[in-house]
């Protein structure tokens, strides 16, 4: 941060004091300023009674005169989470008494308690509420929901255009405060992938409404918390590296996991980041930045019947529309707003009703297997500009994937699992964005990736705890980084691994690692299940039911459970099997079996990363 000089005419500081103030102040970031001055304001309102506050108790100082503000979060990757904790030091700072909660920490019988509140919600998958958002969300819609008369509300929604139930959750928490009686302060925002900007003036707007109505303190920075991911001040050491501002990183090594003959086509990457200072944590995920693929902005462009040095203003200005094609706008996932956009301009009856509130399935079936230039090419627009057709696009999102290393074995690189991406449909070959660049073209390039940092899974503080992983497929990348963490720590605790792929010749990820930990004795157990190596099929779920009194022993002295991968069919499996054995094993019925397991929930004893 840029500081303003200290005039020693007007400062109580003497020279050398001064001076190393101002060189703090050059080395710090918007966040630490505002943490700073809170502190100070704690000191100084403190001094009187001859008492230090604590960092954590210098905003209540600030913020007594105004009635308790909640902010509730519910986050299945950690962006709800991220936006609410900056949201509550914005209200803290313009003197508002303000508390964050995690929604599976919050009693929800105290909602009824509440005189003002804002929710901070994701949507998981095809309209669910994230993990820690379930019990909440059940409870607003049961028969135990209170009336919430007097309660002013402001609901923030995460989500992603790409799903058909776009931020459902946050609709359904909005929908249903108003039902119970209370009273929407600000309207509700709906947030894309692409959130920082709506979710920056969204912060803004709530934290002045909210002063408006509450009053509170005055504050001499209302303002200067930065954006999660957002980027940052260069500090004294090097550049901030983030979404906004992420580092280009140089591809050490790709190399197929998969033997030959196998169906599947898994990377293994590693990435240098030896002058990068990023940090992570075994259970974070890399975010790269994409590109997309020349060949199908090169066909995209010729559908459109428009020239590629066409001058566009894109998202950093004035560029090519090959430029904006290729590096700044999403091109290949269909979704209906972006469909509705078109339509507009393509003034098509056919496409019209297609849209229609009663054609969702046909549309679902339209969209699914097909990218724009297939909409460009059924239904073209006669006289579009290049600028025209940019309007309609939302910005190339970053895709995450789970760190497969650990800092602390292997702080100059970072490792990923990536399967590559390729099918064939309507006559087309089609590609995943980033897999297809991670997989083909990432020898020439550098790539920008970020660290998306997700506090819902981590691995046990204690080190002499056991954990049971269950990653099937590319889902084991995260518990490669997990023993590589226990392993350089020296941790003494069991580890347990359940993996499945298709088979065993041609598709057990990271074998020789995973042979080595079980013969070295840190890897205390692996239950593996190739699906396609006999006539039945069998899956970790199968496994799992396999070792239930096993599986369950090892929760009841303390593991914590683990689960990875595909979202839509394994998880719930997956689910269905853990219920099951601490049914049969702990004499409870589905409701017992299921307290049991939300229970181990709020122990953060049981965490998922799917997708």
């Amino acid at each position: 941060m840029k500081a303003t000089p200290i005039q020693e005419h007007t400062s109580p500081l003497d020279a050398q004091q001064a001076q190393q103030l101002s060189a703090l102040i050059e080395t710090l970031t918007p966040m630490q300023v505002t943490w700073i001055s809170g502190y100070l304001a704690g000191i100084n309102a403190h001094a009187t009674t001859g008492e230090v506050a604590s960092p954590q108790a210098a905003p209540a100082a600030q913020s007594q005169a105004s009635e308790p503000l909640t902010i509730l979060y519910g986050s299945q990757t950690g962006n709800a989470e991220d936006i609410a904790e900056t949201l509550r030091e914005r209200a803290e700072a313009a003197g508002l008494n303000a508390s964050a909660y995690d929604m599976l920490d919050y009693k929800p019988k105290d909602l009824k308690k509440e005189k003002n509140l804002i929710v901070c919600v994701s949507t998981h998958g095809e309209g669910d509420p994230p993990d820690n958002a379930e019990e909440l969300h059940a409870f607003l819609f049961g028969k135990k929901a209170p009336k919430l008369d007097g309660l002013k509300f402001s609901v923030l929604a995460f989500g992603d255009t790409s799903y058909e139930h776009f931020c459902q959750t946050g609709k359904d928490f909005d929908a249903q405060l108003e039902k119970l009686g209370g009273q929407r302060l600000t309207d509700r925002v709906d947030l894309d992938v692409d959130f920082d900007d709506a979710a920056e003036a969204w912060m803004e707007t709530v934290v002045d409404t909210y002063k408006q109505q509450l009053g509170g303190g005055e504050s001499a920075h209302p303002t200067v918390t930065a954006m999660p991911g957002a980027g940052g001040a260069a500090a004294s050491a090097g550049e901030t590296y983030s979404r906004k501002n992420p580092y280009p990183a140089e591809v050490l090594e790709n190399v197929v996991l998969n033997g030959r003959g196998s169906d599947k086509e898994v990377h293994h990457i590693e990435m240098d980041t030896e002058d990068s200072g990023l940090v992570w944590e075994p259970g974070d995920s890399l975010g790269v930045i994409p590109e997309n693929d020349p060949a199908v902005v090169e066909e995209l462009i010729a559908a459109l019947n428009l020239s590629p040095e066409e001058k566009v203003t894109g998202i950093d200005g004035e560029v090519t529309l090959q430029h904006a094609l290729t590096h700044q706008y999403e091109i290949t996932t269909l979704t209906r707003p972006l469909i509705e956009k078109y339509a507009v301009q393509a003034q098509n009856e056919s496409l019209d009703a297609l849209l229609a509130e009663d054609q969702r399935e046909a549309l679902a079936e339209y969209m699914h297997g097909r990218f724009l230039v297939d909409v460009v090419e059924d239904y073209p627009v006669q006289g579009m500009t290049g600028q025209d057709f940019v309007r309609l696009l939302r910005k190339l999102p970053p895709r995450l994937y789970s760190i497969a290393s650990s800092h602390a074995a292997n702080p100059d690189e970072i490792h990923l699992t990536v399967a590559a991406v390729r099918y064939e449909t309507f006559g087309r070959a089609r590609t995943g964005v980033a897999s297809i660049q991670l997989a083909d073209r990432s020898e020439d390039v550098k790539l920008p990736i970020y660290i998306d940092h997700n506090k819902n899974f981590k691995l046990p503080a204690d080190d002499d705890a056991p954990i049971i992983m269950i990653g099937p497929g590319t889902g084991v990348a995260p518990f490669r980084a997990f023993l590589e963490e226990r392993e350089e720590r020296g941790a003494g605790g069991d580890n347990w691994l359940f993996f499945g792929a298709q088979h065993f010749l041609t598709d057990f990820y990271y074998q020789t690692d995973w042979l080595r930990w079980r013969k070295e004795g840190l890897l205390t157990r692996m239950d593996v299940a190739f699906s396609r190596d006999q006539e039945q099929k069998i899956y970790v779920q199968d496994k799992i039911r396999a070792a239930g009194k096993e599986v369950f022993d090892w929760i009841e002295r303390g593991a914590t459970v683990y689960v990875c991968g595909d979202a839509n069919a394994m998880a719930h499996d997956v689910h269905e099997a853990l219920l099951e054995l601490i049914g049969d094993n702990a004499g409870l019925d589905a409701e017992g079996a299921a307290d049991y397991l939300k229970n181990l929930q709020k122990e953060k004893r049981y965490q998922r990363d799917v997708y």
